[in-house]
């Protein structure tokens, strides 16, 4: 525990508000680093000279900023990420030649042919039905098709059990928004998607870090939080990891059920990724029906721009779920719903899936012969890496160096919760450059770089 003894600002704002916005100013000035346990709420306030409870309210503001996370019976500490960015997008325009490693791309250049999609859709006698309202669930022949994607990961469910989103993270959006109250606690991987990080903290929702090993999440050490905290939800992505592309083999996503069901936990599963990668296990819900929130997207394998994405839930979620979609966009647009749906249903969406596996697969093996010698892991077809740095690299130290040559990854500090510490780790996208000759310098430059000293 360190001796902190932040200044605050003299001003007309709240003494709790001036409290965190001093953990604020030291965290980017350096004077408190990632993994710093921070003083108890007795032992700051008597520094201070405060009332506990200025400093609690203090703690749960720079909390809810995602700059510290408390942890039932170890305490307060300074979170790993705190000086890491966790946005996968930057609102500036990019750098003339700037080579993408680091946001995933869905290889564009395989995506359907929308012109011969609407072309098709025009023939219709009953496009008119497209422009108007609908039920915010999704039109039935639209969960019709939403339920045979739902099948292509695993998962059997009826139309009647599909919401349709505008994609992953809007369904991720109406999941927590719809069956969960600020201050609620999800249980979810030391390194998780940015994207549900920043989501869970605008909601005020309090993220419990799980430990992971090579088959991904540990059930023990998920047991063990529930016992230590009232966790509500467990949120995964068992197929392909984002970030470390690991699978959870089917024992485990047994024994994980059991514990939701244990814990009476809700499951919800993001497999963004998992028709990257052609093996097939059911997902934990599957085991688990009544409890289990399954979002089966398209973005990443057919086309992004589509916004499209299918939730699968039990028929008592189903109604605070469709009150969200309907309390955000009210339906998720019909006529990109129809593209996706013929696709799915003509055999297009599967062609466009193996043709992207085979891409992807020519961009893995251009990637072992250029990073041979560097550890990391990957799907044969999938669309990045996790890759070990060598020395004393670390993943922010790696996205700065990368940056000025002009290339673009992200560390491992974009992935981790809470106080988990930041492996020396960078994800490699293998999809964000346009052609494999502008991967293979990208790779080249990151070779380059991490074989020099930081």
């Amino acid at each position: 525990m360190t001796m902190y003894s932040p200044t605050l600002a003299e001003g007309s704002g709240p003494l709790y508000k001036e409290l965190a916005d001093a953990i604020e100013r030291d965290i980017e000035n350096g004077a408190l680093l990632p993994g710093t346990r921070m003083p108890t709420h007795r032992d700051l306030a008597d520094t201070l000279e405060l009332n506990v409870s200025t400093v609690t309210r203090g703690y749960k503001e720079a909390e809810k900023r995602g700059l510290i996370s408390a942890t039932v019976g170890r305490g307060t500490f300074v979170s790993s990420d705190a000086t890491a960015s966790t946005s996968l997008v930057s609102f500036e325009p990019s750098m003339p030649g700037m080579i993408e490693l680091g946001l995933v791309e869905p290889l564009h250049d395989l995506d359907p042919d929308i012109s011969e999609g609407f072309r098709r859709i025009a023939r219709r006698k009953d496009t008119s039905s497209f422009m108007r309202y609908s039920d915010p669930r999704g039109m039935p022949e639209h969960r019709s098709a939403g339920a045979a994607w739902t099948a292509r990961f695993g998962l059997e469910v009826e139309p009647e059990d599909i919401i349709v989103c505008a994609g992953s993270q809007h369904a991720l959006a109406c999941t927590l928004s719809g069956l969960f109250r600020a201050g609620d606690r999800i249980a979810t991987d030391a390194l998780t998607y940015p994207g549900f990080k920043t989501l869970a903290a605008m909601l005020g929702l309090r993220l419990v870090p799980i430990a992971m090993d090579e088959h991904g999440m540990i059930p023990e050490n998920l047991d063990a939080a529930c016992r230590r905290n009232d966790i509500k939800a467990v949120y995964l992505m068992p197929g392909v990891h984002n970030p470390t592309t690991t699978t959870i083999p089917e024992g485990r996503r047994t024994e994980i059920a059991k514990l939701a069901q244990w814990h009476d936990l809700l499951i919800i599963e993001d497999d963004a990724y998992d028709l990257t990668d052609p093996g097939r296990i059911a997902p934990v819900g599957d085991r688990a029906r009544e409890r289990s929130v399954y979002i089966a997207g398209m973005s990443k394998s057919i086309a992004a721009g589509l916004r499209v994405s299918f939730v699968a839930a039990p028929k008592h979620l189903l109604k605070p779920l469709a009150q969200a979609v309907l309390n955000t966009i009210w339906m998720t647009p019909p006529l990109n719903v129809e593209l996706a749906a013929m696709w799915i249903n003509d055999g297009t969406a599967d062609r466009v899936v193996r043709e992207k596996r085979a891409a992807a697969a020519r961009r893995y093996m251009l990637a072992c012969d250029v990073l041979d010698g560097f550890r990391f892991r990957g799907k044969r077809s999938g669309f990045y890496l996790w890759l070990d740095l060598p020395g004393q690299w670390t993943g922010q130290a790696l996205e700065k160096a990368a940056h000025k040559h002009n290339v673009n990854v992200f560390g491992s500090e974009k992935f981790v919760v809470g106080e988990t510490p930041a492996s020396p780790a960078a994800r490699i996208s293998l999809t964000g450059p346009g052609s494999l000759d502008e991967l293979e310098k990208g790779l080249g430059i990151i070779r380059k770089i991490l074989n020099q000293r930081p």
